[in-house]
């Protein structure tokens, strides 16, 4: 017989892995804790409530049991290549992490999609943010591929930064999209689509800087 806390444990799973589904496919602001509770089979539709608090808690939660797993492997990449000044190096301790762990997942997944919905949302927008930049390695890798990139003013810099976040949020949830319905092209895998992304990331931070006006 499972005990009390095996059977809370249970619902909370079913609770977030129903909620990132739905989120990825209709959006947060489409879908409500009624809806996720459903979707979880708990005939309570305060479920959600009971286990999270508000929907904001909710995600929270999801992203952190993405983040705690791609923030391990992305510890793993940095050591091994601690002190290199190539570019593809750093830029690659980026994106491996996630594709990587999307791909271990199996087929359908759904955390690239969230993501992508989650940071669409003004309202939810500061949530990803935040939780990713707890991660010290993230300080660590933009370190290092300043380090070695070009030199650049600081607004291009930050311009770039923030390049990098969008593709790597918005391509993970196209190849996502592409390989939960069959359609791999022109993805293929997880493991060809970071090494497309790394090819075109290494490009943009390497790229000429058109020089101010005269």
């Amino acid at each position: 017989m499972r005990s009390g806390t095996d059977r809370s444990s249970a619902t909370r799973d079913a609770i977030l892995d129903a909620a990132e589904q739905l989120f990825a496919e209709r959006g947060l602001s489409a879908v409500s804790n009624r809806q996720v509770s459903e979707a979880a089979g708990q005939g309570n539709n305060a479920a959600v409530g009971y286990h999270f608090g508000t929907k904001a808690d909710l995600v929270t939660a999801i992203v952190r049991r993405h983040n705690r797993l791609i923030a391990d492997r992305r510890r793993e990449l940095v050591a091994r290549i601690a002190g290199s000044d190539d570019p593809r190096d750093w830029i690659s301790c980026w994106v491996r992490p996630a594709t990587e762990h999307l791909d271990s997942l199996g087929t359908p997944t759904w955390y690239a999609r969230f993501s992508a919905q989650v940071m669409a949302d003004p309202g939810y927008h500061e949530i990803v943010v935040a939780e990713s930049l707890s991660d010290p390695m993230l300080g660590e890798i933009l370190e290092g591929l300043n380090r070695c990139a070009p030199p650049m003013p600081v607004e291009v810099r930050l311009q770039r930064n923030y390049m990098t976040r969008q593709l790597v949020v918005n391509l993970l949830a196209d190849c996502e999209r592409a390989l939960a319905g069959g359609q791999h092209e022109p993805w293929v895998s997880w493991a060809k689509a970071s090494t497309g992304l790394i090819d075109a990331l290494v490009g943009l931070w390497l790229a000429p800087i058109t020089p101010p006006p005269s």
